[in-house]
């Protein structure tokens, strides 16, 4: 069975957010995820990993204004020297953290500029970032994102991400694939994992039910075949719960929603 990272921006949102990796130790994860760090000491940060025994998997690197809505600068050409910065900025906290892997989100499409730009800055700013990252054995990672969730963003099907990353050709530059947006943007799971997880471009899962992103078990896909599906394929990563616990913010509410994961994990 795969082994599976509790998002902790995602989970346990009735906890103040240092309180949620004792929280998912406590319910059997050994391994977190998260979408940024920046709000805490990277020092902070390992201390919880090491006192409650967890590994961080993923977390993204700076992604411009999130508040005001920005969601990435990747692929924007008036923001590469912005980006750079951001992106060795999470290198020093994937270092300290031990954390194998970042995610670079791509960015919104601004209005009036040629698509042909924004693909030539996207790549020129992954080749970079593979580069610096490899120097320290780090993977990069890029992330298709449904229209319906994030309208505009630059990177929605698997193919456009997989394009991109054989194009540059860099060994520690993989997909992100989160089935949640997958099967929103283009569904046929299953053919999707046997044609790109035998390609080892795949670096990350992520799951969550489909439609309403609440837990995996909760909605149309069939989870259960795929973990079996992922496993047959030989996949040894880490597969992210980056979704929203159907009781929201109450006590126990994420908790009381892991049936699935017992399930799978207890013995």
């Amino acid at each position: 069975m795969p082994k599976f990272a509790a998002n902790l921006s995602m989970l346990y949102p009735e906890l103040a957010f240092m309180d949620r990796f004792a929280a998912a130790a406590a319910d059997g994860f050994s391994a977190v995820e998260y979408l940024f760090p920046y709000a805490f000491s990277a020092a902070d940060l390992a201390a919880q990993l090491k006192q409650h025994q967890l590994q961080q998997v993923l977390f993204n690197a700076p992604p411009g204004d999130w508040d005001a809505g920005e969601r990435g600068i990747c692929c924007l050409p008036d923001r590469q020297v912005e980006f750079r910065e951001g992106f060795l900025k999470a290198i020093d906290y994937a270092k300290t953290l031990g954390c194998p892997r970042i995610h670079v989100m791509a960015g919104l499409v601004p209005d009036g500029i040629d698509p042909e730009r924004l693909l030539a800055t996207y790549i020129s700013n992954l080749k970079w970032a593979a580069e610096q990252a490899g120097l320290e054995n780090i993977d990069v990672l890029i992330e298709p994102i449904n229209a319906r969730d994030m309208p505009g963003f630059f990177l929605h099907r698997q193919d456009q991400a997989h394009e991109i990353v054989q194009a540059i050709d860099a060994p520690n530059l993989k997909v992100q694939m989160d089935l949640y947006h997958c099967q929103i943007s283009e569904g046929d799971l299953a053919m999707k994992l046997r044609q790109y997880l035998p390609t080892g471009r795949v670096g990350h899962l992520q799951i969550a039910g489909v439609p309403a992103r609440h837990e995996p078990d909760i909605g149309e896909v069939n989870y259960p075949y795929l973990f079996a599906l992922i496993d047959e394929l030989g996949y040894d990563g880490h597969v992210g719960c980056e979704y929203r616990p159907k009781r929201g913010a109450v006590a126990d509410g994420t908790s009381d929603g892991l049936g699935w994961f017992k399930a799978l994990t207890w013995h």
